[in-house]
C-alpha cells in the first residue's frame, strides 16, 4: 500500500488527508479546481511540505513524529506534469537518455527501451523536440520519467493542456501504460472521460479533504456523492467481448448479470473492455418492454434513489437482488415526475432499458 496522511494550511485552503492507496493500478484523485490534488501529489513527491507521514510498503519517505524526510531526488518515483518541460536544444533522444544519469544509466537503458516501445515515439528520436505536436512532447515527457525506473508513477493532469485530438491521440498509449506495466500511476484529473478510462482506483476530493475513495466502479455507482450529480454520472461496467455482428455494426460484451449491445469494437472475443454507462442515457419500465427500438433491456432492482426538486436518480442492481452474489450497477436518470408516477420504491424490480448508440 502507499500510505499517507497530509495537513498543510494557507490563508483560504486547507488540507487534510489520510490515503490507503493499491501500490498497483491507476488511482485517480478527482474533484474540482482548487480542492486539493496536485498539493497532494507534490506532497508525495517531496516537492511541498505538508506536516503527516508518507510511506509506500516498508519505506517511509516522510514521518514527523521521528523527523525522518527523504529529498525528491531520493524518492524512486517519475513526474509528469501538464506541460512536457523539455530541453528543447535537445532531441528527443537526448532527452530522454538525460534521464538516465539519475539511475547511473547501464541497465535502465532497458527500461527506456521498453517505454520508448509502448508510447510509439521511436520514429521521433532524433526530432527537436520545438518541432513536436503537444501529443508527441508529452509521451515524450512520459518516457522520460519511465526511464529513471520508478517504482512510483506521478501524473497532474498531463492532457490537461492538450486540445481533443491530441488527447484522443495519447489516451490509447496511456492504457498500454496501465496494462503493460507492473507500475503503480497517482493521476490527477478533473476530466471525466479521461477518469472513467483509465482510473482501477478513485480518491474523491472537495475542499481539502478526502470524501470517498475505493474501487472506480462502486464510487461511480453511488448515488449519494457529487460526482452522481454531474451531467457525465454514470458507471463503468467491466466486460470481455462475447459477440460481433458485423452485419450491423455492433458488438455484445458480456459482463456479470447481463450483457449490453455497443458499437462495434475492433476488440477480439474474450478480450477484456470497459463499458461506459450514462446515467442519462438509461430508463427503467415497471414491465418488459415490447417492440421497442432500445436494444438492451436488462432486468434489474432498485437498490436507492436520490431525488431533487426535478430529478430522480436511481441506483439499479443487475444480475440479482439483495442477498445475490456479484452484482453490476446502473445508474438512471429520470425525472422526479416519472418517478412519482411509476411510484419507484427501493427493492422494485424493474427493467433497465440502455440505448446501444449511446454506449461508449
Amino acid at each position: 500500500m502507499i500510505a499517507a496522511k497530509l495537513a498543510l494550511a494557507r490563508p483560504g485552503f486547507a488540507l487534510d488527508v489520510t490515503l490507503e492507496l493499491p501500490a498497483q493500478g491507476i488511482t485517480a484523485l478527482f474533484g474540482p479546481s482548487g480542492c486539493g490534488k496536485t498539493t497532494v501529489l507534490r506532497a508525495l513527491a517531496g516537492l511541498e511540505r505538508a506536516r503527516g507521514r508518507i510511506a509506500m510498503g516498508n519505506e517511509v519517505w516522510q514521518d514527523d513524529a521521528t523527523g525522518a524526510f527523504v529529498p525528491t531526488h531520493r524518492r524512486p518515483l517519475g513526474y509528469v506534469i501538464q506541460e512536457a518541460a523539455l530541453f528543447p536544444h535537445l532531441d528527443v533522444r537526448r532527452n530522454l537518455t538525460y534521464g538516465l544519469r539519475r539511475t547511473g544509466g547501464g541497465s535502465a537503458s532497458a527500461e527506456l527501451d521498453q517505454a520508448v516501445e509502448l508510447l510509439g515515439i521511436g520514429a521521433l528520436m532524433n526530432r527537436r523536440t520545438p518541432t513536436l505536436s503537444g501529443g508527441e512532447r508529452q509521451r515524450v515527457a512520459i518516457a522520460r520519467a519511465l526511464a529513471t525506473r520508478p517504482r512510483l508513477l506521478l501524473m497532474d493532469e498531463p492532457l490537461a493542456a492538450l486540445d481533443a485530438a491530441r488527447k484522443a491521440e495519447i489516451l490509447p498509449y496511456l492504457e498500454r501504460l496501465h496494462t503493460q506495466l507492473a507500475l503503480p500511476i497517482i493521476y490527477v484529473t478533473h476530466a471525466m472521460d479521461e477518469l472513467t478510462r483509465l482510473a482501477d482506483h478513485l480518491v474523491l476530493m472537495e475542499r481539502g479533504h478526502v470524501l470517498a475513495a475505493g474501487p472506480l466502479t462502486e464510487l461511480l455507482s453511488r448515488t449519494d456523492l457529487p460526482i452522481g450529480r454531474q451531467d457525465e454520472a454514470g458507471v463503468v461496467i467491466e466486460a470481455r467481448v462475447a459477440e460481433h455482428d458485423a452485419a450491423f455494426g455492433l458488438s455484445r460484451v458480456a459482463f456479470e448479470g447481463g450483457s449490453l449491445w455497443v458499437g462495434e469494437t475492433d476488440k477480439a472475443l474474450g478480450e477484456q473492455v470497459r463499458a461506459r454507462v450514462l446515467a442519462r442515457d438509461v430508463s427503467v419500465a415497471r414491465v418488459a418492454p415490447a417492440q421497442t427500438s432500445v436494444v438492451n433491456v436488462l432486468p434489474a432492482v432498485l437498490e436507492s434513489l436520490q431525488a431533487d426538486r426535478s430529478t430522480a436518480l436511481l441506483r439499479l442492481a443487475i444480475g440479482g437482488g439483495p442477498g445475490a452474489g456479484t452484482r453490476t450497477w446502473l445508474l438512471a436518470r429520470i425525472t422526479r415526475r416519472s418517478c412519482e408516477s411509476l411510484a419507484l420504491r427501493p427493492g422494485d424490480t424493474l427493467y433497465a432499458q440502455v440505448k446501444g448508440v449511446a454506449l461508449m
